[in-house]
């Protein structure tokens, strides 16, 4: 399906991209706490938004 080439470019790649986005996270983390105080709890409200809309399509439905 893939010659030896590709999978080795695929390979170094990935690893070359995950390498990069760790090196830029740590870089700005400092930044990060600064800027985007509380963000989790907007994500936490977001996901129990989701859950509660499943939850309601499934008692609805039964």
């Amino acid at each position: 399906m893939f010659s030896t080439g590709q999978l080795i470019f695929a390979l170094l790649f990935a690893i070359s991209f995950i390498a990069i986005i760790i090196f830029s996270y740590k870089k700005d983390k400092k930044l990060h706490k600064k800027n985007y105080k509380g963000v989790q709890w907007v994500a936490m409200a977001f996901i129990a938004f989701i859950l509660i809309l499943f939850v309601i399509k499934y008692l609805l439905k039964n």
